[in-house]
């Protein structure tokens, strides 16, 4: 549903403020760039979030140019709503907002004096309504700081930011070659266009600013990612339409769309090839046909065990948080089959028959109780899975 909305933004919104080519190109890269599908399938925070980030450029957009309440007003809901839903998003408010305070106090004389009172409080209100979230975010930026999954590896990280967009479940040779020969006729179209070219070059320059400040922020903790630019991706695909939109070839244009569905059209063999292949119900299969009524079933990887979660719902299931990352409230989404405990221990008291692991390629659960006395292992089974490439190494225990 946000990939959709983004998508008829395109032409309506978009199209009614930049013109019918422009509008009509946003759809399409909205709707057909690889990595588009690859969030769309998933029930997360990003499709939302680029939709809600987006609306924000946009009603920015309108309100510069037509300074009245109404659009001030949903810029602001827009922005607020955008800060909630993901860091990279709320860097990107906080970034245009610090921008349009400038502009307004450098433009004041343009401006109607009720007009700017009102921008002083929907300035104020979003500061307000952020406030309730500071007791989640000190926290959350305190534990970060100490250390994260995120790891940055140059120059994959450039290369991964370059290709995002085109990548999808792709190899990354083809999509980083195609991304760099768009970005060189961008750059051509800028140079070659003498008008007015502000209101595009804005939002890249915003999509830029974001992953520096997260760059720097990086040097204290990595958090630059790839896959969070897909909160600001709005900003990139406005970019890529505004500018190729006024190309006058239309067989250059027409080009351009066609390698951006063959490429989409890859990524949706490569989506479906990944997430029907039948090694997928392998792992199922043999967990059906094994699992007796009084096993319990642990893990400490999120990655295979969710699957495990999603699709046995016969036994009871305890995923062990063993690092100690605040994820109760979130893995209340698998209740009631599976239960987040912090150590072996606990998930053994409730063990009446055998336990199940569902392991990693390392065995790195299955060793920290190979050694225990109580139980003895009695068969060990790995699984190769097509989605995400997924190990999975059953292990049954016995008293």
């Amino acid at each position: 549903m946000g990939i959709a909305t983004l998508g008829i933004l395109g032409i309506t919104h978009i199209k009614k403020d930049f013109g019918k080519q422009t509008g009509i190109l946003f759809s399409f890269l909205s709707l057909f760039l690889p990595v588009m599908l690859n969030y769309a399938l998933e029930i997360r925070m990003y499709s939302w979030t680029v939709t809600f980030v987006t609306l924000m450029m946009v009603y920015l957009n309108r309100f510069i140019k037509q300074k009245n309440f109404k659009n001030l007003a949903f810029f602001g809901i827009f922005s607020i709503v955008s800060c909630y839903m993901h860091y990279y998003a709320l860097i990107t408010a906080g970034i245009v907002n610090l921008g349009l305070i400038i502009y307004v106090i450098r433009k004041r004389k343009n401006f109607e004096n009720n007009i700017i009172k009102k921008f002083i409080i929907v300035e104020v209100m979003q500061v307000l309504l952020y406030l309730p979230w500071l007791f989640y975010f000190i926290p959350q930026a305190l534990r970060v700081k100490d250390g994260f999954w995120i790891t940055i590896k140059f120059p994959q990280i450039l290369i991964d930011i370059i290709n995002f967009q085109f990548k999808g479940s792709l190899e990354e040779i083809v999509p980083t070659l195609v991304a760099c020969i768009l970005y060189i006729y961008i750059i051509y179209i800028i140079i070659k266009n003498k008008q007015d070219i502000k209101e595009a070059i804005i939002p890249f320059a915003i999509y830029i600013i974001v992953i520096v400040i997260v760059a720097l922020a990086s040097i204290v903790s990595p958090i630059l990612y790839a896959r969070y630019l897909f909160t600001i991706t709005g900003l990139i695909i406005f970019t890529f339409s505004y500018f190729i939109s006024k190309e006058n070839n239309k067989l250059i244009i027409g080009i351009i769309c066609g390698v951006i569905i063959t490429l989409s059209i890859m990524n949706l063999i490569a989506n479906v090839e990944e997430n029907y292949d039948s090694s997928n119900q392998e792992v199922i299969n043999y967990l059906k046909n094994n699992l007796q009524n009084d096993d319990i079933i642990m893990y400490s990887d999120i990655n295979n065990g969710g699957v495990i979660a999603t699709l046995i719902d016969t036994n009871k299931q305890y995923f062990l948080n063993l690092e100690n990352w605040t994820i109760e409230e979130a893995y209340k989404a698998y209740s009631p089959i599976m239960n987040v405990v912090n150590t072996i221990e606990d998930a053994k008291k409730e063990a009446k028959g055998r336990i199940v692991l569902i392991d990693t390629d390392d065995l790195k659960l299955y060793n920290k109780m190979k050694d225990e006395e109580q139980y003895k292992n009695i068969d060990i089974k790995r699984f190769e899975s097509k989605f995400k490439n997924y190990i999975y190494q059953i292990v049954i225990l016995e008293k």
